[in-house]
C-alpha cells in the first residue's frame, strides 16, 4: 500500500483500531461527521480521524501534543507526521494512518498523550493511575 492509495476497507479497519484505542479512555464518546471521526471526552475532542481533509487525500489521527513537539515530530519525521489545517498551530499533529505500516503503539501515546491534555483533570488522572 501507498500513501494515499487506501481502500475503504483498509479505512474502515484502521478507524476500528483507532476507535479501540480512544474508546478505552474514561467517558469517551465518538462521533460520525462524514469522512471524519471526532473523538470526545466531556464534551471536547481530544483526537480527529481525517480522511481526505479538504482533498489532501491524507489519512490521519490528530493529537493535541505537547508544547511544540509537533513542530518537533514534524521535523524528525516529515514522511509521517504533518501540521493538520486550522488546528496545527493550536499545538496538534497529524499522523499518517496511509503509509504502508503504521506504528499503533506511538498511535495509543500520542492519543493518550492528548486525552490527558483535554479530559476533565479526574478523568485524566483515573488513567494515570
Amino acid at each position: 500500500m501507498t500513501a494515499g492509495a487506501e481502500t475503504s476497507d483498509q479505512i474502515h479497519e484502521r478507524l476500528a483500531r483507532l476507535s479501540r484505542i480512544c474508546l478505552t479512555l474514561p467517558g469517551t464518546t465518538r462521533e460520525d461527521k462524514g469522512e471524519h471521526t471526532a473523538f470526545r471526552v466531556a464534551k471536547k475532542v481530544f483526537v480527529y480521524f481525517l480522511n481526505n481533509h479538504h482533498g489532501d487525500n491524507i489519512v490521519s489521527v490528530c493529537c493535541k501534543v505537547l508544547p511544540d513537539d509537533n513542530q518537533r515530530l514534524i521535523r524528525a519525521h516529515p514522511s509521517k507526521f504533518y501540521m493538520p489545517s486550522y488546528i496545527g498551530p493550536r499545538g496538534w499533529v497529524g499522523l499518517r494512518l496511509d503509509l504502508p505500516a503504521v506504528n499503533w503503539t506511538e498511535v495509543k501515546e500520542l492519543v493518550h498523550t492528548s486525552y490527558v491534555q483535554i479530559a476533565p483533570k479526574k478523568l485524566a488522572r483515573a488513567l494515570e493511575t
